[in-house]
């Protein structure tokens, strides 16, 4: 404790000194979260984790960094509507199984801030994210404009169906490197 005496004397203003300008910058500032994890998963990270030669915290922060920057849109409240379809449609198993999002808390999702009716999406097309892959294609073979979309993988099926229905211009794949726009056509 006497050690560290000698730096209370000096003249250093707080946001140079290097204690303080610890304490005073939030952007810095690291959180201890808890979170729950089967033993399984908590196996797998450890596994991974040695594997690269990183401590699990590492790795832990690498997962929670590389998916906020794939729910970058999500995170953008200038992204509303349609323009999160393709977020959801990429993430639909995952909201299913991960987070149990019902219908009704997709749609206000989706539809909560939207700005017009350009964007916004129907529930029955919110529907079409939560089913099964078996039940979405039944119900793509019953909606006249999806139709002339038809591909054997139902998931392409789907995302041609809505890049047309809502206008979406560009890939829905690689969504972190692209922004979406709403257009007057859709190339598909």
């Amino acid at each position: 404790m006497n050690d560290l005496k000698w730096l209370d004397n000096l003249k250093v203003s707080d946001k140079d000194h290097p204690l303080k300008a610890k304490e005073s910058s939030l952007d810095d500032k690291k959180n201890i979260v808890s979170i729950r994890l089967s033993n399984a998963d908590r196996d797998a990270v450890r596994v991974a984790a040695a594997r690269l030669f990183v401590r699990e915290s590492e790795l832990y922060r690498f997962a929670v960094h590389h998916l906020l920057t794939r729910l970058q849109h999500l995170l953008d409240e200038s992204f509303t509507g349609c323009e999160l379809l393709p977020l959801f449609l990429e993430f639909s198993d995952e909201i299913k199984e991960e987070l149990g999002l019902k219908k009704h808390q997709l749609f206000e999702i989706l539809n909560r801030r939207t700005s017009g009716p350009e964007k916004f999406v129907a529930m029955s097309d919110v529907e079409l994210l939560l089913l099964p892959q078996h039940l979405v294609r039944q119900r793509l073979q019953h909606i006249n404009d999806a139709t002339p979309h038809r591909h054997t993988d139902t998931r392409i099926w789907l995302e041609k169906y809505f890049r047309a229905k809502y206008l979406l211009l560009d890939s829905f794949h690689g969504m972190s490197d692209s922004t979406f726009l709403i257009g007057e056509s859709a190339d598909i």
